[in-house]
């Protein structure tokens, strides 16, 4: 028996959980995309894939909406895929563990991928509903959005006639966006030197019990970067034993997510093992301290006896901590027309080593073009001045408010008809594919709106079944109103 099937609307939740029985992770969508073409086959509709999986759907007006403008419903289909240490799960190969207590929706010990599976789901059910009054329908679903919004880049709009775009990709019940901010992926290299690792004391030092979060969403409550905190506890740990070595700096698996851990390999001389373990544990109450309210389990640790085969050297070591403690992190800048939200932030989500030294990588937002360029500029000069390198990817652009909005005006109208409720108008520092589908169709009228999701990007993520009940029946109403 399917595990959501007491749920509603049952056709929605239905196709959730088909869709969550498949791995669709970023860069693994084939099998997800198909399904959405098997779908479309069997409701006897008309359907595109391309080359990297985006698939559109088209559904002819109801009887009665045949003059009406059509409508474009979008959502994406890959998602974030983490886990607990403890789960054996291959999320490459595997399906998620859904689970309900009849409120809330979540994954055993994984995300969810309600970012953004609800919607595909939601504009599946709506394509399947023959006695819903619609206007003609084009579903637009998107891949590898999480990593750069490759799919909407790479999506041939040519055959879309709407002027009308729905974007199922927010995450408040009865908030609706109407702007996003842009942002820009930064691969970022410094240099590292090796040598044997000769005598002294190996450590393994692990900060980690960070709540991490999605570095749009999330990035303004404060929460600790476990990259950020690892590079500044090395750092401070080299000033009070010298003699330390780098031997790895391992932290994070997407460089939109803020990293809740990250582990590293160091060697310090026998005469200043006794210091450094002292060290360790006096930065841990630090830590403890400063993010007592926000990031409670934080802990910073070292065990003795890790395996090593070589070590960093002196002027690597150095070059490298001081480098990237250097690096900005976090909120640059609020927004002045939007109280309470971000206007520029970066994140380093991502930090491994190689044989050729250690390789990170930002995200970086903005709702304000010159503001991206801005901290691209000074993360590439501060790597410059460290004999490092940059490369820019997948770059983005915003999503302008714009102040007439006919969409915007019926969305509220339907919201307020079915929720007895205003809703609120609010911009993102989110990410969202509308920037790039109003580029690619001029004229086009966008508002992004979704179901009450929490936690999105982490394995506390978790989908409000009544909150997902409300949004579905605005969607139906919005689309009945559109004649």
């Amino acid at each position: 028996m399917a595990v959501l099937s007491g749920l509603e609307p049952k056709a929605v939740f239905e196709y959730f959980e088909k869709l969550c029985a498949v791995p669709h992770g970023s860069h693994n969508t084939k099998q997800i995309s198909d399904l959405c073409v098997s779908f479309a086959r069997e409701l006897g509709l008309k359907c595109r894939q391309d080359e990297v999986n985006n698939v559109v759907i088209w559904k002819e007006a109801s009887p009665g909406y045949e003059g009406a403008e059509p409508v474009i419903l979008q959502g994406h289909i890959d998602m974030v895929c983490v886990k607990t240490e403890d789960c054996p799960k291959d999320m490459a190969r595997e399906g998620l563990d859904v689970r309900t207590d009849g409120k809330w929706v979540w994954a055993d010990r994984t995300s969810l991928g309600g970012d953004n599976g609800i919607a595909v789901a939601m504009i599946l059910a709506i394509l399947a509903d023959d006695s819903l009054p619609h206007p003609p329908l084009e579903a637009v679903f998107t891949v590898d959005e999480e990593v750069g919004m490759d799919g909407a880049f790479a999506l041939d709009c040519s055959d879309l006639k709407g002027k009308k775009l729905v974007n199922l990709d927010s995450e408040e019940e009865g908030v609706f966006t109407v702007s996003c901010a842009g942002g820009a992926r930064l691969d970022c290299f410094l240099p590292g030197e090796w040598e044997p690792l000769g005598e002294g004391a190996a450590y393994l030092v692990t900060l980690d019990g960070l709540l991490g979060g999605h570095s749009g969403m999330d990035i303004d409550k404060g929460r600790a970067s476990a990259n950020q905190m690892m590079v500044r506890a090395l750092y401070s740990a080299l000033e009070r034993c010298p003699g330390l070595r780098l031997g790895g700096i391992q932290g994070g698996r997407f460089d939109n997510v803020i990293c809740p851990k990250n582990e590293a390999l160091v060697s310090v001389p026998a005469q200043e093992a006794e210091a450094f373990e002292a060290f360790i544990r006096e930065f841990d109450a630090i830590l403890k301290n400063e993010y007592a309210g926000c990031d409670d389990g934080i802990s910073l640790a070292c065990r003795r006896g890790a395996l090593m085969d070589g070590a960093m050297t002196r002027g690597s070591t150095e070059n490298i901590l001081r480098t990237m403690l250097v690096l900005p992190q976090g909120v640059q800048a609020m927004n002045v027309d939007f109280p309470g939200l971000v206007q520029t932030s970066l994140n380093l989500g991502l930090v491994e080593t190689k044989p050729d030294g250690v390789h990170f990588s930002f995200s970086v937002r903005s709702c304000i073009a010159s503001q991206k360029a801005m901290l691209i500029q000074r993360l590439r000069a501060i790597l410059e001045l460290g004999g490092g390198t940059a490369s820019e990817r997948s770059s983005y652009p915003g999503w302008q408010y714009a102040r007439q909005s006919r969409l915007r005006e019926d969305v509220l109208a339907a919201w307020k008809a079915v929720s007895g409720r205003e809703g609120e108008i609010e911009a993102t520092h989110g990410g969202l594919e509308c920037g790039l589908f109003i580029e690619k169709i001029p004229g086009l009228d966008a508002v992004s709106f979704g179901p009450e999701l929490h936690d999105v990007h982490s394995v506390k993520e978790k989908l409000s079944v009544p909150s997902t009940r409300l949004v579905y029946e605005l969607t139906c109403e919005l689309l009945r109103r559109s004649k």
